[in-house]
């Protein structure tokens, strides 16, 4: 006598199944880590790098008190790229915290500040990605994400830092100036680096560099 599967079932084979790609689909490989510890340590020494170019940038920029806000960027991007990159939730947080640590090891002059600085940008940078549930890794991600990091930035310089004894418009000219940096450098800068890695095929391991090749994979004869 043939047994077979009643519908109901096949359809909570089917939903377990898929409840179990999800899950794994979330879970950290070993190379996710090696990699966004790569990608947090790379950008440590920029973000230090940075931090030795802010008194004569923000010098240049002092005609308008506040437009300093413009380089806050700078110290976002690791979190919203570590993000594009590894596509798992804490990516953008770990790789912005790994940064904060690796600038601060080296020696800035903000000294431990840093790393609280670093979890609240990863913070930031972790929401843009959360609000699309981790599903969208697009450019609109991208620039959600770098917008929220720097509004965590913003918050925290207009609050606990030099910037907080501006008068109020030049406080309210930083806040924008910090968000806008959010988006260009961190959100849009930071996708245009992840869209090229992956056309070298540094990337190969992971969704984000077999989505940046796929045109060519399918057209190997294309222009």
């Amino acid at each position: 006598m043939n047994a077979s599967a009643s519908p109901s079932t096949v359809r909570s084979s089917d939903a377990t199944a898929a409840s179990r790609g999800g899950a794994h689909r979330f879970q950290w490989r070993v190379v996710d880590i090696v990699v966004a510890s790569v990608i947090g340590v790379a950008a440590g020494v920029l973000f230090w790098a940075w931090g030795q170019a802010w008194t004569p940038l923000s010098s240049a920029l002092a005609f308008l008190p506040g437009l300093e806000g413009l380089l806050a960027g700078g110290w976002l991007f690791a979190g919203v790229l570590g993000g594009l990159i590894i596509r798992k939730p804490g990516a953008a947080l770990y790789t912005e915290i790994v940064a904060a640590v690796v600038s601060m090891a080296i020696g800035t002059q903000w000294g431990f500040t840093t790393l609280i600085w670093g979890v609240v940008q990863g913070i930031g940078a972790e929401l843009g990605f959360a609000v699309f549930a981790y599903a969208n890794y697009r450019l609109i991600a991208a620039l959600v994400s770098g917008a929220f990091a720097g509004v965590a930035v913003a918050v925290l310089d207009t609050n606990f830092s030099s910037i907080a004894a501006y008068d109020f418009g030049p406080r309210a000219i930083y806040f924008a100036a910090a968000v806008a940096s959010g988006i260009l450098i961190a959100g849009f800068v930071s996708w245009l680096i992840m869209r090229a890695l992956a056309a070298t095929g540094a990337l190969d391991r992971f969704a984000a560099g077999r989505e940046g090749r796929a045109p060519a994979i399918a057209d190997p004869d294309a222009a």
